[in-house]
């Protein structure tokens, strides 16, 4: 790391302001801006004084190390890991902390070494753990500006956590934009969020809203296997798919016609007279109650929009005539209980 952003990094750590650090100098607060941003350097007299006031050693302030290697960052984690098990929590926390100072730039290893630490002194009731607080707050802070997402993420993660357990909610929500509007865990967390803090009903949707979208992400997944097996002329499999896509409606309370059509198409390959009729019965049985999911008590904090009738009744036409197709279902033609169903004349 250069100089520049050595310095920047532990000024933010310290929460101290570029003109608050020019003034403990004595120099002006543009000159702080050229060391950090690259286009200038301290004097050489200045050195001592700026780690003094950084609280780091002259070593870590002209600490120049390259980014650590997967493997290097294994083996400190594994150091790390080691160490608490057999040393004092407080005597392993220096250790780490020196060794951080060495690596200011390795944000893989910073946000590691800070949830382990974090995570040993909640699980071993460390005494006085809170003292700790504002050290690994400032590694998952560091962490947070990271250019790569997935670090990032796991300090948000991170942050959300210890938030929580002090039961500062507020503070834990504002991590949350940190996890994506698609991200299952962003809404598990805004549930938990919710429970935590009392608020019931909220947290009761919130759990039935990714509910109800993990019913339709896996389904489409199933869907997605299905139609390969179908390619792979895997007719076993599909079957299989199929059936797991009717447990998987059945599961979530999806209505009798989500888990009757899952099997449709795989009987009619199959030329299965008496599976088809059957499921096409389902079908048309169960569109009377098509958006019976919205009454489930799976969903009863959800807000659903009203299936009306007129849907419904367009909705049978286009399947009676879906039924008659006659490259899909041509082999029922002559069977009069497909006449029957399907008001053929």
């Amino acid at each position: 790391m250069q100089l520049g952003k050595v310095i920047r990094t532990y000024r933010k750590n310290k929460n101290m302001t570029q003109e608050e650090m020019a003034g403990r100098l004595g120099v002006t607060a543009p000159a702080v801006n050229k060391w950090e941003n690259g286009n200038s350097f301290p004097d050489i007299t200045l050195l001592a004084p700026i780690a003094r006031l950084l609280d780091i050693s002259l070593n870590t302030l002209l600490s120049f190390h390259e980014e650590l290697t997967e493997e290097e960052i294994r083996a400190v984690i594994y150091e790390l890991d080691a160490m608490l098990k057999e040393r004092p929590y407080d005597q392993v926390f220096q250790w780490a902390r020196r060794k951080l100072e060495e690596y200011p730039n390795c944000e893989q290893l910073i946000w590691q070494a800070a949830l382990i630490l974090d995570v040993q002194r909640i699980v071993e009731k460390i005494p006085d753990a809170e003292k700790y607080d504002a050290y690994l707050l400032s590694l998952y802070t560091r962490a947070l500006e990271s250019g790569d997402e997935a670090i990032r993420r796991h300090a948000a993660e991170a942050l959300f956590g210890f938030y929580m357990r002090k039961e500062a909610y507020e503070q834990a929500e504002g991590y949350l934009i940190y996890f994506s509007a698609q991200d299952p865990m962003r809404k598990i967390k805004q549930a938990q969020l919710h429970q935590a803090a009392g608020r019931r009903t909220e947290a009761y949707k919130a759990y039935e809203e990714l509910l109800f979208s993990i019913y339709q992400v896996v389904n489409l997944a199933l869907q997605g296997i299905y139609s390969l097996a179908l390619r792979d002329q895997n007719l076993e499999k599909a079957q299989m798919l199929a059936d797991k896509q009717a447990e998987m409606a059945r599961c979530f309370g999806m209505g009798k016609y989500y888990e009757a059509c899952a099997g449709l198409e795989i009987a009619t390959i199959k030329k299965d007279t008496e599976a088809v009729l059957e499921i096409m019965r389902e079908m048309l049985s169960g569109l009377e109650q098509i958006g019976s999911f919205s009454t489930n008590p799976l969903y009863e904090h959800m807000d659903f929009k009203e299936t009306r009738e007129e849907f419904r009744k367009e909705m049978k036409q286009n399947l009676l005539a879906a039924f008659q197709d006659e490259e899909s279902f041509g082999f029922l033609k002559k069977d009069r209980r497909w006449q029957e169903l399907v008001r053929f004349t």
